[in-house]
């Protein structure tokens, strides 16, 4: 199939991982990586939206505070994580930068950007569950690279 996360077989997976899903030279020599953080395992658990919303705005803010490499973080559709797309940000890089950003979410004491102004739906966040999902997924550090069942 022509979406990559498609050609993965998300009953094999072992979440919480982060794994290099996409990587693509442009013609000027840049390269993109872009990152699956996946926090909960496919078709057995997901974030509910609020939290979703919330990791994203806060991680989408404050990763721009430790890097000008970050294009974009996006929530999956199915609620199991987000994506990364990084200029040229390689994976040992990439987790040490998760991880220093996951860790200002948790000291965070507000959700950027969650008013009807800079929102679509400002009153769909959850700090406290963004929180409790982060804490989580940076408990599992030392595995994030295992991405396969076989791995763990």
């Amino acid at each position: 199939m022509n979406v990559e996360s498609f050609n993965l077989d998300h009953r094999e997976v072992a979440a919480p991982y982060v794994r290099v899903a996409d990587r693509k030279v442009l013609p000027g020599g840049d390269v993109l990586i872009k990152y699956d953080v996946r926090f909960a395992q496919p078709n057995e658990e997901h974030l509910e939206m609020p939290t979703v919303h919330s990791i994203e705005h806060t991680t989408a803010e404050l990763m721009r505070n430790h890097t000008d490499k970050l294009i974009d973080f996006s929530p999956m559709g199915c609620q199991t994580g987000f994506y990364a797309l990084t200029l040229g940000v390689e994976e040992d890089a990439f987790l040490e930068l998760l991880e220093t950003t996951f860790r200002d979410l948790l000291d965070a004491e507000e959700v950027p950007a969650a008013n009807e102004v800079q929102c679509g739906w400002a009153a769909s966040h959850d700090l406290a569950g963004a929180k409790d999902a982060v804490a989580k997924f940076l408990l599992a550090r030392d595995g994030w690279t295992n991405v396969m069942k076989a791995d763990a």
